[in-house]
């Protein structure tokens, strides 16, 4: 078997109204998506998304004309390409799409089959008051979720922490709430500066009065010893980091000097598949989870979805959904049916070969950017 091509649409779905994500300074008026398909001699055509896959022209000859089924190989050839360009990780989950497809087996069975399904947490995306974030959990949990992510601003703790105080009243004690200060990294331009240590250790000592199950994204990935701090200090809080860590080298030094108790690199926007799978087990072997990131698409998230099972990351799974701003409508606009949780609160590998992705290709057509 030989790839054929590669080939790439891009898509662009506007949004009306914005999306206003916390993480981000500027409200999204359109939600961008690109598609990877990677075509083979035999007929089988594997699909991936994530990142963008910007400036890749320059480095599809590196993949067409080899068999998709050396995958040790293109893993090693997209991090040169990473080093160069952007972060070409949908490729890999393309490849991993056709290696699926070829043993008619889903992609997590490969990975390990240590699961068929994950419990899903609910990972709201926007900055809302109290009354709107209590009105909106009990939608999460009537949608059968058990647990949720808050969003809390740095400029604006006490209204983060009065909403999340405002959940677990209204919800209860068995209701799991995870929190993500996004302080880690940054969008292009957004040159403000993290919360400092100090003030990030009464924050966390606030929130573990709450109870949360979770601190995410505390400090910059920079400060490995600001993150051991808050673990020592906060035994009754797990503290959660690592999604848009591009270096397994930077992973491995966390998993060393044990800095986290949740690790969450992206499969599709970070490290890829392959190394998310090694990284993930290491992190298991040293009693430590895995949960990755998966806030892109629905494609995104079932990449991320079947490594998770694969390997048996946990406890629960990352599932952007934060209505009436972020919907699987609105997230997995070009799939035939958006990927959704069950009345159960888990998330379901699909049985397809492969990672189960089925396109819908009148949405593409409509909203590819031409």
């Amino acid at each position: 078997m030989k790839i054929t091509d590669i080939t790439l649409d891009r898509l662009r779905l506007e949004l009306d109204p914005p999306f206003r994500a916390a993480w981000d300074p500027e409200p999204r008026r359109h939600f961008d998506a690109t598609i990877v398909r990677v075509h083979t001699d035999e007929g089988i055509t594997g699909i991936g998304s994530g990142d963008l896959m910007d400036g890749f022209d320059t480095y599809k000859h590196l993949f067409v004309g080899e068999d998709p089924l050396d995958i040790t190989r293109h893993v090693k050839a997209i991090e040169t390409a990473n080093f160069h360009g952007a972060h070409y990780w949908p490729l890999e989950a393309a490849l991993w799409d056709i290696i699926g497809k070829v043993h008619g087996r889903p992609v997590a069975e490969l990975f390990g089959n240590a699961a068929k399904k994950l419990p899903a947490y609910a990972s709201c995306g926007e900055l809302k008051s109290p009354e709107e974030r209590v009105a909106t959990a009990l939608k999460v949990r009537a949608a059968g979720f058990r647990a949720m992510k808050i969003r809390i601003d740095r400029n604006q703790v006490d209204e983060g922490v009065a909403a999340v105080r405002a959940v677990r009243e209204e919800l209860g004690a068995d209701f799991e709430i995870m929190v993500d200060l996004n302080q880690s990294w940054r969008m292009a331009g957004d040159t403000a500066g993290a919360t400092d240590l100090a003030r990030t250790r009464k924050t966390i000592a606030r929130l573990a009065e709450l109870d949360v199950f979770w601190v995410e994204e505390p400090l910059p990935y920079c400060d490995v010893a600001g993150f051991k701090r808050l673990r020592a200090e906060n035994p009754g809080v797990r503290i959660a980091a690592g999604e848009m860590h591009h270096s397994p080298t930077e992973l491995l030094r966390y998993l060393e000097e044990d800095a986290l108790d949740i690790y969450q690199m992206d499969v599709v926007l970070a490290i890829g598949m392959h190394r998310a799978r090694t990284l993930a087990e290491l992190a298991q072997l040293k009693h430590r989870h895995f949960t990755p990131h998966s806030w892109t698409n629905g494609i995104g998230v079932l990449a991320n979805l079947h490594v998770a099972a694969g390997v048996g990351g946990g406890p629960y799974f990352e599932f952007p959904y934060d209505p009436p701003g972020w919907t699987p409508e609105r997230r997995d606009f070009m799939l035939a049916d958006p990927v959704r949780v069950g009345g159960d609160g888990d998330l379901e590998v699909p049985a397809r070969p492969g990672l189960g992705i089925e396109l819908d290709e009148d949405a593409i057509d409509r909203w590819r950017i031409t």
